[in-house]
């Protein structure tokens, strides 16, 4: 059986088959994976928060934040790991409305914010979104699989699904 790379909240890790990846407990959180094809490599990120420069305190943890994680794990596998930019591509998971479902104050949809953060990087890097399981009001725990680049979601109260 292949060994499962687990990623916790706010961080991020990368894999190779016959390896998977996968993270627990997506609510408003962000889980986005960054693959190449070619060689199968990639990393996933459990992010939290969209950006670090709204909290400054808080600058310790580089992969809570979404502006300096997906920038991260992005330098390791285009510079460190040598993957040609132009080969990644993504899929991304999770955003819930986890707290915003009584209020009508945007600052609440943390969820929303995460996904907004990561497609305006993603798009500025030029890498294109394959398939997403974003908002709604449920968590979700996420497995991806680089040898076949499915994306296994399961989500309490709804079901299973791949993207």
């Amino acid at each position: 059986m292949a060994e499962m790379i687990r990623v916790g909240m706010a961080d991020y890790k990368i894999c190779r088959p016959p390896q998977k990846i996968s993270t627990l407990g997506l609510g408003s959180c962000l889980g986005v994976i960054l693959y190449d094809e070619s060689s199968g490599i990639c990393g996933m990120a459990h992010v939290m928060l969209p950006d670090s420069t709204r909290i400054p305190s808080q600058k310790n943890n580089r992969f809570k934040f979404m502006d300096t994680c997906l920038l991260d794990m992005y330098d390791e596998l285009t510079n460190k790991l040598r993957i040609p930019p132009t080969k990644l591509r993504a899929k991304i998971a999770g955003g819930a409305k986890m707290f915003a479902h009584r209020s009508t104050n945007s600052m609440l949809n943390v969820g929303e914010q995460n996904v907004t953060k990561a497609k305006e990087m993603l798009s500025a890097w030029r890498i294109p979104i394959r398939a997403e399981d974003t908002g709604n009001r449920y968590g979700r725990t996420i497995t991806f699989d680089p040898s076949n680049f499915e994306l296994h979601i399961k989500t309490v109260g709804v079901g299973e699904s791949i993207i």
